[in-house]
């Protein structure tokens, strides 16, 4: 299975931040992502700049019968479609996609790599990924979701919050 995270932190000319996940979520399904679960929203600080808006996030537990390479190449075009331009490292954003893992392949290329190198470390990515696969774990590392989570620093696990909304598209 393949686990993505799409967040954004900006509204677009599509709407509010939900409407960019929304969007994000629907434009994948048009393009042969098959997609099997999606978490909840969940609401983080920005980081590193708190005083940037909250981020909502999702995860997205799919499959795509193309090579990651493809897969990579789809996200950055739904991302520019949703308005998301080429900014500073960790400036706001309209819509951010992220392939976290990728059935489990190691990939490192220029513009790639998977699993997420950062993936471990973040709140808004192992909280979805434990909701929707709480059995997955790190290609690399070997640990399930749930240790990975109480690796997280005391702050990280507090500063997210699950919220009741769901992404509203019927699979």
């Amino acid at each position: 299975m393949i686990h993505l995270n799409i967040g954004s932190n900006l509204s677009s000319k599509f709407g509010s931040r939900f409407d960019n996940i929304t969007i994000a979520i629907n434009l994948l399904l048009s393009s042969q992502v098959k997609i099997k679960k999606i978490s909840n929203y969940y609401e983080t600080p920005s980081y590193p700049n708190k005083r940037f808006p909250n981020y909502l996030n999702v995860g997205v537990l799919c499959s795509f019968n193309e090579n990651p390479e493809i897969l990579f190449k789809l996200i950055k075009s739904i991302e520019k479609k949703i308005g998301r331009f080429k900014g500073k490292k960790n400036d706001p954003r309209v819509c951010d996609i992220d392939i976290i893992d990728y059935n489990s392949d190691v990939v490192k290329k220029d513009f790639i790599t998977i699993p997420h190198s950062r993936c471990h470390k973040r709140n808004f990515v192992l909280y979805p990924i434990k909701e929707i696969d709480p059995n997955w774990n790190h290609p690399i590392l070997r640990q399930n979701v749930n240790n990975l989570i109480k690796k997280l620093d005391f702050k990280s696990r507090i500063e997210i919050t699950r919220l009741s909304k769901n992404v509203n598209i019927s699979l």
